[in-house]
């Protein structure tokens, strides 16, 4: 029991290292992705700190290279899920009563190992690989932004801790108890965010719950690097199990379960939404109800004013909408152009475009790489052939395609003369950005376009010198995007900078990277302790005289 009130300092982002030539760390980030890139390893779950190999397995592959395989994974059945929820809920007896300066020092300490140990490697290498990342896309992602997850996360919570009530009267002692929920929570990670990925389970551990990690199946790879960074850390066994596999099995048989606490989620719309029915129709055979948090699709968009910089409004559309192929919840898919600027920003582009690089993740000199798998290369591409074959839109760049090697796809923009044309209204997440020119007497009419146009709102931007113009957009737009930017790219948020989250159909905004998606894994407890209770149950107002 410690005799001390303890204090999480303040923390600094984590600085993000350039790799440029010349540099100790671009050379042991190639030696380490040259070393990862020629073995294939096999991957086991994790359940009670214990590696468990089913024999059901499937492949990581590098997408930039899909010949090459970076590991077998074993997939987890029905009796390792049960295993999974029986180890978790065993660890949760200790770990939820564990002092909180404990289990917050576990994630100190994984964020200084990742930001100054060979973890910084192994993880940009991993993402890099199995996601095909660009150096940078991977730094600011495996890196830096994990490490700020882990450290960010651990000052919030003794912020939470240190709220208490403002007063308690004479005789008496008024207290606020945070408490961790009774069940377990489910982590179900996309493909993109290595640390996602690994905020999804870290977060509600930190508050003192136990947690089981569902991987995206073409990211197991970066997840398992994870899942040793943690155990390296010293996480007890089963506070976080790692139990890969089928979506649709693993989801069914964990929120069948009355142990089932709450989901935290990052993917897709529908599938958030039909674990948000499961959960309704499984309520009553639930302890509690469960705490649901998750972060969906965007459509996000970029909308500039005639009083536009027009080189950083260009550059903001190449890179919000290209890095890492848009497969970004936050990417570029939209964007609305005034009429006066359209030619100078089309040649500005194209120009810019024509010098972008694309290929394997170990050239750092490509800006581009390949996109994730075949079922996500499939469907980009049936857009791009959708806008080729309209009458309704024109490929103004890129359009081409191959997955012969990997599954690569050029930065695609299409130019429609339809507002409400398919590419416009529906998550593409790749690299296919469209374009609509409005008449610069209508902005206002076309801000209001902007915000009824899309049923998602997680990200959008504006750019404008004009103040009026910029105060105009910030109220048309003020529910049309969870993360506003201005005269920036709406991709790249920082935490403890922009806490990240939307709302309509992008998710419950319950802003990843702040204290407010902390509150969400704890129950409070009020506690008044009455030093000098009374002794008669009589009120003064009952006498007679």
């Amino acid at each position: 029991m410690a005799n001390a009130k303890f204090s999480v300092p303040a923390p600094p982002n984590e600085p993000v290292k350039s790799y440029a030539p010349g540099t100790p760390e671009r050379d042991a980030l190639k030696k380490q992705l040259s070393s990862m890139a020629r073995q294939t390893i096999e991957i086991p779950l994790i359940i009670d700190g214990k590696e468990i190999k089913t024999g059901d397995t499937a492949d990581s592959v590098c997408p930039h290279d899909h010949k090459t395989v970076l590991a077998k994974y074993h997939k987890a059945g029905e009796k390792e899920i049960q295993m999974a929820i029986e180890s978790s809920m065993k660890a949760h007896k200790a770990w939820s009563r564990m002092e909180w300066h404990d289990r917050i020092a576990v994630f100190l300490k994984a964020a200084d190992l990742l930001s100054s140990t060979e973890w910084r490697y192994i993880l940009n290498a991993a993402t890099m690989l199995g996601q095909s990342k660009n150096v940078f896309q991977a730094e600011i992602d495996s890196a830096a932004e994990l490490a700020d997850f882990f450290r960010f996360n651990a000052y919030y919570a003794m912020k939470i801790y240190e709220d208490q009530p403002l007063h308690s009267p004479p005789g008496m002692w008024n207290r606020m108890e945070y408490r961790p929920l009774e069940g377990f929570i489910f982590a179900v990670a996309p493909f993109n965010f290595t640390s996602i990925c690994g905020n999804l389970p870290t977060s509600p551990a930190l508050m003192g719950n136990v947690a089981l990690l569902k991987p995206a199946s073409s990211s197991v790879y970066s997840a398992y690097w994870i899942m040793k960074l943690l155990e390296a850390a010293g996480l007890p066994e089963g506070v976080i199990n790692f139990i890969p596999g089928s979506g649709s099995i693993v989801g069914k048989i964990v929120m069948d379960s009355p142990d089932f606490g709450g989901i935290h989620f990052t993917g897709s719309t529908p599938t958030f939404q039909s674990m948000w029915k499961t959960a309704a129709n499984n309520l009553s055979k639930y302890k509690s109800y469960p705490r649901i948090v998750g972060e969906t699709g965007g459509k996000d968009f970029i909308f500039a004013h005639a009083s536009a910089d027009l080189k950083a409004l260009g550059t903001a559309l190449i890179r919000g909408a290209f890095e890492y192929q848009g497969q970004k919840c936050s990417a570029a898919s939209r964007a609305y152009i005034p009429k006066s600027i359209w030619n100078s920003l089309k040649e500005f582009m194209i120009d810019e475009l024509k010098t972008v690089r694309m290929g394997d993740v170990q050239d750092f000199s490509n800006f581009m790489n390949a996109v994730i798998d075949k079922n996500a290369f499939d469907s980009i591409t049936s857009y791009i052939e959708y806008a080729k074959n309209s009458n309704e839109a024109e490929i103004l760049f890129g359009g081409n395609y191959d997955d012969s090697i990997g599954y690569f796809i050029e930065p695609t923009v299409v130019l429609t003369t339809n507002p409400k044309f398919k590419t416009m209204e529906e998550e593409i997440f790749g690299p296919v950005l469209t374009l609509y020119v409005y008449d610069d007497d209508k902005y206002e009419e076309t801000l209001h376009l902007c915000d009824e146009t899309s049923p998602y709102s997680l990200t959008g931007a504006i750019f404008a010198q004009d103040r009026k113009a910029i105060e105009l957009a910030d109220q048309i737009l003020t529910n049309a995007a969870g993360n506003f930017y201005i005269n920036d790219k709406p991709t790249g948020a920082v935490v403890g900078q922009q806490p990240f989250g939307g709302a309509r159909a992008s998710g419950t905004n319950d802003k990843a990277g702040s204290y407010l998606n902390l509150l969400r894994w704890v129950s409070a407890r009020t506690i008044k302790e009455n030093f000098i209770p009374p002794k008669d149950y009589r009120y003064p107002f009952m006498q007679d005289k």
